[in-house]
């Protein structure tokens, strides 16, 4: 009897090697993976049936979620990373993204594609497959760093939402999270202050060559950071009256600075040895390199084809000068931890609304909403209470 029963199955078979078994039950063609049995069309259409088992089959047998017949593939992981590139590289042109930001997006869409592969649907991804991409993107990282790494995919996944590339949102479980705020006040207490103390700056400055000397006084003077000087036009300088007026370009946030007899000079003197610009577009900026250039770029690179590398002239730079004097051995004190300088030390006026204001923060309170100015002698009480910590006997001799 059951000899009869597997040749009549047999027996419906198109041909020998047709991959489906018939169900008598449920009158479909069928086939089993792993003691399930999965379902592909009835048995009075075996081509239909053969169509939908090549296109579910490979899913199934991975532990992934077929897409819909006649969908295709949906969105894939290339087809994301190429849309948000697009997205940032708009954003770039448009000195709405700084080049280090658009360069860190990259990145990451570099990642995703050599994790996942370029093909991997994005609405395919699973809460297991989060976790074990967190896991390497913890490799060789501190928590600060992992944080940034995951916060940047989520804003690529979401901009996939946002803009209809996939239909719901994807669903990352609670292994996916960012490193907790315990975590990570952790290893900012065991990495250390990134600060330089007033003696050292001294040095620094004295021994700093144009136009980095001029850099350094903006970043101790005003809280600037490295894309903050490299992209500093000089329309936004006031040399006569000793006023700089220049929204943040990470944020937008508007700022106003009082500048130091100090930091007025070398910046004269900067912008009179600046060369010409090889980019008509960086007619007005104050620094340019020896080649020409901005300080602070973003370029393809000479060795990938379609990766996009950030050149950073001044962090080299400072890091050189920092060797020369001495000041080294300290994890994260770059030109950047002069921003650092500028709050820590500036704080000690005891007006954080008028630092905060210098420095550029975003702020979210209900005050800022009401808050239409902020009077020029609180913002002179700041970098006068900056410039006497760092010159006691009053100015740089």
């Amino acid at each position: 009897m059951a000899a009869k029963s597997i040749k009549s199955a047999t027996s419906l078979k198109p041909y020998r090697d047709f991959p489906l078994t018939p169900h008598r039950g449920a009158k479909q063609w069928c086939k089993k993976h792993r003691g399930k049995t999965y379902y592909f069309g009835p048995l009075d259409d075996w081509q239909k049936a053969k169509a939908r088992f090549d296109h579910e089959w490979p899913f199934v047998i991975e532990g992934r979620t077929p897409p819909p017949m006649g969908v295709g593939e949906g969105c894939t992981i290339r087809d994301l990373c190429n849309a948000f590139i697009v997205h940032k590289q708009n954003r770039m042109d448009g000195g709405e993204l700084s080049p280090h930001s658009y360069a860190e997006y990259f990145r990451t869409c570099e990642k995703l594609i050599a994790y996942f592969g370029a093909t991997r649907r994005v609405d395919d991804l699973r809460p297991d497959d989060f976790e074990a991409f967190r896991k390497s993107l913890a490799i060789g990282c501190n928590v600060v760093t992992l944080g940034s790494k995951i916060n940047r995919c989520r804003v690529l996944f979401k901009y996939a939402f946002d803009n209809h590339l996939i239909d719901r949102p994807v669903a990352y479980g609670k292994a996916f999270d960012r490193p907790a705020a315990k975590a990570i006040r952790k290893a900012r207490n065991e990495a250390g202050e990134r600060m330089l103390e007033a003696d050292e700056l001294r040095r620094i400055i004295a021994a700093a060559t144009q136009p980095l000397r001029a850099m350094i006084l903006l970043g101790v003077n005003c809280g600037f950071g490295n894309t903050d000087v490299a992209t500093l036009p000089q329309s936004a300088v006031d040399l006569q009256a000793a006023w700089v007026t220049f929204p943040r370009p990470k944020t937008e946030v508007p700022r106003r600075c009082p500048l130091w007899p100090e930091t007025v000079e070398a910046i004269r003197e900067a912008v009179v040895k600046r060369p010409r610009e090889r980019d008509p577009e960086d007619a007005d900026l104050c620094f340019l390199t020896t080649r020409r250039t901005r300080f602070v770029r973003v370029r393809p690179s000479k060795r990938t084809k379609d990766r996009h590398v950030t050149i950073n002239a001044i962090a080299r730079r400072f890091e050189l000068l920092l060797e020369a004097q001495g000041v080294t051995g300290r994890r994260g004190v770059g030109f950047y931890a002069l921003r650092h300088v500028f709050e820590t030390v500036g704080g000690g006026c005891r007006d954080q609304v008028a630092v905060n204001a210098i420095m550029g923060h975003v702020d979210h309170s209900m005050a800022a909403v009401y808050r239409e100015r902020i009077d020029d002698e609180r913002l002179h009480a700041v970098v006068n209470h900056v410039r006497t910590w760092l010159w006691p006997e009053g100015g740089a001799a």
